[in-house]
């Protein structure tokens, strides 16, 4: 396995990590033996980097649950990525990310339910936010506290990133780039390479079409990709 730094976070990563949202039943049934032994084969394969999200799951937060049961014993040989700002939208009452207080609570819950004292990467999931000063405000402090170690934002959106890397504190980004989506190399990319960010790569599959696994006859019938099929001209593209 390859090893880099991410950004300037001082972390040495796997060049290959592991998503975890297809660990929490959104992406079809899958049992907890599955889940926690997918994750240690990773782990034995050499990737030290998982990537999870308060969301993620159906219920919310069970990826974090069963990341956070797989790495029991191990933690301190792994980087965690998480990210809050979507908790309850799926079932219709978003908590409301309005005050420091909102992000410190919801970080941790994270850490409660990863087993975890510290997140090392903790990053903002409101991909299209205008206004970026609460979660900076409290990440600021989160990481002051040492509850995190850095910082940043999952968004596609150019202007989104330079919002949030305003004081130039944005360590890291997550971002949709694939074969399927090169958008990101035309500007997004030499702009996180010129402030140092970190870049953490989204999709690198997208969602297993990348795979060589499926055709045009497969159908997906689990709760993300199921979308693809809501008109003949999704399912061709």
């Amino acid at each position: 396995m390859l090893y880099r730094e991410l950004g300037t976070t001082g972390l040495q990563v796997s060049a290959i990590g592991m998503g975890t949202w297809n660990i929490g039943n959104q992406w079809g049934q899958i049992d907890e033996t599955t889940a926690l032994a997918t994750i240690r084969s990773a782990f034995d394969s050499g990737v030290n980097i998982f990537d999870t999200a308060e969301s993620y799951g159906i219920p919310s937060g069970l990826s974090e649950e069963r990341l956070g049961k797989a790495l029991v014993g191990i933690r301190d040989r792994t980087h965690l990525v998480t990210k809050i700002g979507r908790w309850g939208r799926r079932t219709g009452q978003t908590v409301p990310m309005t005050t420091v207080d909102m992000i410190r609570l919801c970080t941790h819950a994270s850490l409660y339910r990863l087993q975890t004292d510290y997140i090392d990467v903790l990053l903002c999931h409101e991909g299209k936010i205008e206004d970026p000063s609460i979660y900076l405000a409290g990440f600021e402090q989160l990481k002051a506290a040492g509850t995190i170690r850095a910082y940043g934002i999952s968004t596609d959106h150019l202007d989104v990133l330079k919002r949030f890397n305003a004081d130039q504190t944005c360590s890291v980004v997550e971002v949709d780039y694939s074969l399927l989506s090169r958008n990101p190399e035309q500007e997004f990319l030499p702009y996180c390479q010129e402030h140092g960010i970190g870049v953490l790569v989204r999709g690198p599959l997208h969602k297993g079409l990348l795979s060589g696994q499926y055709s045009t006859e497969t159908r997906f019938t689990d709760a993300v990709r199921s979308e693809w099929y809501e008109s003949d001209r999704s399912h061709e593209n």
